[in-house]
């Protein structure tokens, strides 16, 4: 291949995608980790743990990981793909250290002591213990940062809720006319407004009745256990069957928090009204229960949104866009990516407990 060949076949290669965001995120990604590396005296980083000066390489890798993430996900075809199965390994690396901690090898857990890994915690372990952890300041940094992307990125247990909710429902119906079978999309889930916030207040309630009836640590830990065992079992049993996040829509209380909270952030989603053609092809793929066809007529994602992007993909009109402040939906999005990616990526490295 000659020289003209090999540049005619990098300009198909990239046809349509910006080289600076992987650039950008490859630097975010470096910078971040770097002041952990330097700053932070307990070792973060995993590689630092076991060969000193193994961060160093350590940040380098996941700073190339996280740019071919970022190149790939320029195509909003492939966002739902990328997202599912980065999201995947995020969840598999988390839970493979926490098993290798409790194994005994301390190096693989964060603090040397054992957290108890239920995203319910971020708000229950502070009203009971009367300060913040680490996770609870990773929590609030990234909804000031990226909005919603937690609950689509970020969230061990998300990771498993998409994964057993599969492909959202799409039943069929018999048309008189002619007899076939049309694909509709499942309506918007019933109740949840009355069960999220009940959610929410319970475990608040419970964890200050706890600290003040000085529960000791081991039942409140098996309390807060059986939580997430029982979301669990939401999400193998009812987000499989409905094909939708039952445990992040309606039984987390981090997800509702986020819902409620999702307005700090100036990052928002919405519908062109000139080139939305009412199709609903976007219907069949929010597993978040996000864009249904009432939310698709006003034209704006319902609150359960996350930014997780994979509607685009469905949406052949390209109504469906990103907005940030002034920017133009294009630059909105390539911030948004930029933003969360790098998060994602960097979260991925400490994703210890």
């Amino acid at each position: 291949m000659n020289f003209n060949e090999a540049t005619d076949r990098i300009r198909t290669i990239t046809a349509g995608k910006e080289l600076w965001l992987p650039s950008g995120v490859f630097a975010l990604i470096v910078i971040l980790l770097s002041f952990v590396q330097l700053k932070v005296e307990n070792p973060m980083l995993l590689l630092e743990r076991f060969v000193p000066g193994g961060g160093w390489a350590e940040l380098i890798i996941v700073g190339i990981y996280g740019a071919v993430v970022a190149y790939h996900m320029q195509d909003t075809r492939k966002v739902a793909e990328w997202r599912k199965y980065t999201w995947l390994l995020f969840s598999l690396i988390f839970f493979a250290q926490l098993g290798l901690g409790l194994l005994g090898n301390e190096r693989f857990l964060m603090t040397g002591k054992l957290h108890l890994p239920v995203p319910m915690m971020i708000l229950a372990g502070p009203v009971y213990r009367g300060h913040i952890s680490v996770m609870t300041v990773l929590f609030i940094s990234t909804v000031v940062l990226s909005g919603p992307a937690w609950c689509s990125h970020l969230c061990y247990f998300g990771a498993m809720d998409s994964m057993a909710a599969g492909n959202r429902t799409r039943k069929r119906k018999r048309t008189p006319a002619t007899g076939s079978r049309q694909k509709y999309a499942a309506g918007p889930m019933k109740g949840k407004w009355a069960i999220k916030p009940t959610v929410i207040l319970l475990v608040v309630a419970v964890a200050i009745i706890l600290r003040w009836l000085e529960i000791p640590l081991h039942i409140t830990t098996l309390l807060a256990a059986g939580f997430g065992i029982l979301g669990l079992a939401l999400i193998l049993l009812v987000s499989r069957r409905q094909s939708r996040m039952f445990h992040c829509i309606v039984y987390c209380p981090i997800g509702t928090i986020v819902n409620l909270t999702r307005s700090v952030n100036p990052f928002r989603m919405y519908i062109d009204h000139g080139l939305c053609t009412d199709c609903m092809a976007c219907t069949r793929i929010c597993k978040y229960d996000a864009l249904n066809v009432g939310d698709v007529k006003a034209r704006m994602p319902g609150t359960g949104c996350t930014l997780c992007g994979d509607c685009l993909g469905e949406c052949h009109s390209g109504a469906i866009r990103y907005g940030f402040l002034k920017l133009s939906p294009a630059a909105a999005r390539n911030l948004y990516l930029l933003i969360t990616i790098s998060l994602h990526a960097s979260t991925l490295a400490l994703a210890r407990i």
